[in-house]
């Protein structure tokens, strides 16, 4: 049996000034988690916001609780992004 984890974080580029300042944060973030915790994660919302953006993330694996370990972790590294706050966030197993 395999479990599936997504998550929402909804964040506010502190830094962001423009688009360009908003998706250099966004995209240095993204492609940290990726490398590593290697699990898929994308911009889904707020696009045309220079200070607004939510990322969405998933992981599979055959342990349930792995999954939701994991996806708190990459919680934790998302919240110590200085160049970011996170407003809110939400895991939820499938």
């Amino acid at each position: 049996m395999w479990f599936i984890g997504t998550g929402t974080v909804e964040l506010e580029v502190t830094d962001g000034r423009t688009l360009k300042d908003k998706r250099q944060v966004i995209k240095a973030l993204l492609d940290r988690l990726r490398a590593r915790f290697n699990v898929a994660v994308a911009e889904v919302d707020h696009l045309d916001s220079p200070r607004l953006a939510t990322i969405a993330l998933c992981a599979v694996a055959n342990d349930q609780a792995f999954v939701h370990a994991l996806l708190e972790k990459v919680i934790d590294v998302v919240e110590s992004e200085p160049r970011a706050m996170v407003l809110s966030y939400d895991i939820e197993m499938l």
